[in-house]
């Protein structure tokens, strides 16, 4: 008896030092692939907010605008006044507050007056009774004149808005204050307030209303009665209509379920509107769209395809069942970094790094498979690390944004998260459909392995589907290659010239100069073309963030650890608690996916059209948090127990994920919508980091005993959904 004790102390020795060694060579890599992958980076060239503002002004209403440059040189003004100590803080937040209600009542009233301009010609138009069927398409003709200037003020609204978003937070970068809190907390929720007809365009509605449902009368003139109040699904299409609705909903952040789903893939959108880009044949193709949809669906499945085995897998080894928090997880750990060099990879081409991702996700899938075999644990985790390696996601999103024209993207955005939740609950049922057991040429098919070989085969077939279909998307880049050959003497010689004339170091004077043209001069030591382009390092898109950036990044954070502590111990939870087989707890897990697109049409289409992004934020982390709160073993554990408050928990954190990424997505600085360290790397990360250290919570918590898993692994989930829901309200203001 003692001679099996010693016996099981060393195996429990052997797996921990094992598990150990592997742990320190996954950081040494993930540091070793962070160091390499800061070289590179991609250069684009970006307009500075100013200039743009400027460019897309319409020049009789110039004066009515926010002068955008006078605020940024008086930003500048306070911080040279505070250094030298001529100002305090006080008089720099009461100064800057009366200015900035000053520039919000010029453009209110100029709203005003417009709205009520665009009142009048449509009350004068409605004068006109029961007119002639010759007359009928003048007056059409006048309405849509009267939308499209109606559109203008729209547009006018948005950029007048952007501009107040972005001073806000460069008065918040450059002082360190929390004025933005403190401005919308006075202004807003004041009973006259004049930033709710900015960020509301309260009134506006119902001129659209008015135009769009004499139109629709306009087009049933002849013997119809119908009206768009009466019936309000009656299918209407004017493009003048068509394109004031998507203004508004683009204004108000109201949504639909294509928007809502689409904020989940945190594709970010230009800052400032902009005239519909023309759809570029040599670019966008659709069947490379599909193939990257494709890819995002085989990987979902592909990592939830062993969660209802993995533990059973896991003892077939000789590991215990908790060791499926590292063979689940270790998929999570690789992908940590192979985010980053998919993400810089994307740069130069979308092709190579889909077809690297295929062979790689054949080989692990095959690894993980012939683990039984060979009897080996560190071969099924070795095969589990390949499938991580083997992460295109970066490159589908970087598709969609780049390759996908504006007016698709949408869509598109929606079909990568939709293509993603099926292939969450795909993934788990699929694995409980595999029972089968028998041998071929000494190869074990049984409900362990199979999940491996029919990826091998999913991947083996999406490879040669890719080396078909596929097509390189047209870069920019190599159509200007000659022009840049044949130009770069000249250009060179030029720019050294100037370089010469130009002095090391820049007086004052010099430096307004620079502020007041196209650049963004924020006081860093960048050159003012660096300080518009996009992060080229971890540690340079880590200093843009702001605190309400890091806060939605800490929720995304929390979300992912609780849904992965849910998802990947739910097997060996219902086996221990309840004896379920492993069908049951893949009918479990399939039931929770297919709750997301369900879940995601009744918040795209209602809630969030009822309900501010804040609001929704807030109270689906309370949720969350209750959905914790119920899931702990206190006295006993009954299968209604877990079963409702996991549907709380996953449901709650599917509609946290898409105003979570919504908002990140608004309150991100502009400069990382583009290069390898974008916005979405930063969260896939994020959502990465939140899921290895979930899968690695399992994991020691089996050291405990499966009676305490439970609770062990919950205790970390509802200490970082607490700390959420405190940083949310201390950022509560700063995400309108």
């Amino acid at each position: 008896m003692i001679k099996l004790e010693i016996l099981v102390i060393q195996e429990d020795i052997r797996l921990c030092i094992l598990r150990t060694v592997l742990a320190t060579i996954l950081c040494c890599l993930s540091l070793l692939t962070l160091k390499l992958c800061t070289s590179f980076f991609f250069q684009r060239e970006m307009v500075a907010f100013g200039k743009k503002l400027k460019e897309r002004q319409i020049q009789e209403w110039q004066g009515y605008y926010i002068n955008y440059k006078l605020m940024k040189k008086k930003v500048r003004q306070y911080a040279q006044q505070i250094e030298v100590g001529t100002q305090d803080r006080r008089h720099v937040l009461k100064d800057f507050s009366r200015m900035l209600d000053n520039q919000i009542e010029k453009i209110v009233l100029f709203l005003l007056e417009q709205q009520g301009l665009l009142s009048s010609r449509i009350a004068k138009l409605n004068e006109l009774q029961q007119p002639d069927i010759s007359e009928i398409f003048h007056l059409q003709e006048a309405y849509r004149e009267v939308g499209r200037d109606l559109l203008k003020l729209l547009v006018f609204i948005e950029i007048n808005a952007t501009g107040l978003r972005k001073i806000l937070k460069k008065f918040d970068k450059r002082f360190g204050y929390r004025f933005t809190d403190y401005y919308v907390k006075t202004r807003a929720n004041h009973p006259y307030s004049q930033l709710q007809q900015v960020f509301k365009h309260v009134g506006l509605g119902a001129v659209v209303g008015a135009i769009s449902r004499n139109l629709h009368e306009l087009q049933e003139h002849q013997g119809s009665y119908l009206s768009i109040f009466d019936h309000p699904a009656l299918p209407f299409q004017d493009p003048v209509v068509d394109s004031m609705k998507a203004a508004v909903d683009r204004l108000s952040h109201s949504t639909n379920f294509l928007n809502f789903l689409a904020q989940h893939a945190l594709i970010m959108q230009e800052e400032l509107p902009t005239s519909e880009e023309p759809v570029d044949d040599q670019r966008y193709h659709f069947m490379s769209l599909l193939l990257n949809l494709a890819n995002t669906f085989l990987y979902m499945v592909n990592t939830y395809i062993i969660v209802p085995t993995a533990d059973d897998y896991s003892m077939s080894l000789g590991a215990a069942a908790t060791v499926c928090g590292i063979v689940i997880g270790s998929m999570a750990v690789a992908q940590v970094f192979s985010s980053v060099y998919f993400s810089a990879w994307s740069n130069k081409s979308y092709f190579k790094p889909l077809v690297f991702s295929s062979i790689v996700l054949f080989i692990g899938n095959a690894m993980y498979a012939l683990a039984y075999d060979f009897n080996s644990i560190a071969i099924l985790l070795i095969g589990r690390l390949f499938c991580g390696l083997g992460s295109a996601r970066a490159v589908n999103r970087r598709y969609i944004s780049d390759c996908v024209p504006l007016k698709l993207r949408m869509k598109a955005s929606a079909g990568f998260v939709s293509a993603s939740a099926l292939g969450m609950a795909f993934g788990p049922a699929l694995g409980g459909l595999l029972q089968t057991n028998f041998k071929l040429y000494k190869l074990t098919f049984n409900q362990e392995t199979l999940p491996g070989w029919v990826m091998s085969l999913a991947w083996l077939i999406y490879l040669v589907w890719l080396w078909i279909s596929f097509r390189e998307p047209y870069r920019d880049t190599e159509k200007s290659n000659t022009a840049q050959e044949s130009t770069a003497e000249p250009v060179e010689n030029d720019a050294l010239e100037k370089g010469l004339k130009q002095p090391l170091l820049l007086n004052s004077e010099d430096t307004q100069e620079i502020e007041d043209g196209d650049g963004e001069f924020d006081g860093s030591d960048e050159a003012t073309e660096e300080s518009r382009g996009p992060a080229t390092s971890i540690g340079s898109a880590y200093r843009l963030l702001t605190p309400s950036v890091k806060v939605q990044l800490l929720i995304y954070f929390m979300l992912k650890y609780a849904m992965e502590v849910l998802l990947s111990e739910s097997s060996v939870v219902t086996t221990y608690y309840f004896g379920w087989s492993t069908s049951s707890v893949a009918i479990f897990l399939a039931c929770l996916g297919i709750t997301v697109l369900p879940v995601n049409i009744v918040v795209g289409s209602y809630i969030s059209n009822m309900f501010e992004d804040r609001q929704i934020l807030l109270a689906s982390e309370i949720m969350v948090c209750i959905g914790i709160l119920l899931s702990f073993h206190i006295v006993s554990y009954t299968v209604p127990q877990y079963v409702c408050s996991g549907l709380i928990l996953f449901v709650s954190a599917e509609v946290l994920e898409g105003v979570n990424l919504s908002l990140l997505s608004r309150v991100m600085s502009s400069r990382l919508s583009r290069g390898t360290y974008n916005g979405g790397l930063l969260s896939t990360e994020a959502g990465t980091l939140a899921r290895v250290v979930a899968d690695g919570t399992i994991t020691l918590a089996g050291y405990l005993g499966e009676s305490k898993l439970l609770n062990v692994t919950l205790l970390p989930s509802l200490v970082i959904c607490v700390a959420s829901i405190v940083a949310t309200c201390f950022t509560y203001n700063s995400l309108y």
